[in-house]
């Protein structure tokens, strides 16, 4: 029987890939903001989905091959993570 799974996608740049937003919020914001210690920021795009699917891990196939087939991201630049659990 189904059951409803909140699926989180996470889209990032890739580590070698610049990140002109993340550098922005932490030279403009986080450092002027007196946090020094904080060494860098990495920004990313976060998706929420509610799936109707078998178990957690149904529900993960299913967003990957959405994300993939729609193109939701691009693999050639970005990272895409895709976890659930239970709604």
């Amino acid at each position: 029987m189904a059951q409803k799974f909140l699926v989180q996608v996470i889209i990032e740049n890739k580590p070698y890939i610049n990140d002109p937003e993340g550098e922005t919020i932490h030279r403009d914001l986080v450092v002027k903001g007196g946090y020094s210690q904080v060494k860098s920021v990495r920004a990313a795009k976060m998706l929420k989905m509610t799936v109707n699917a078998n178990s957690e891990k149904d529900a993960e196939k299913t967003v990957q091959k959405l994300c993939e087939e729609l193109r939701i991201f691009n693999p050639v630049v970005s990272n895409c993570t895709v976890k659930a659990s239970k709604a």
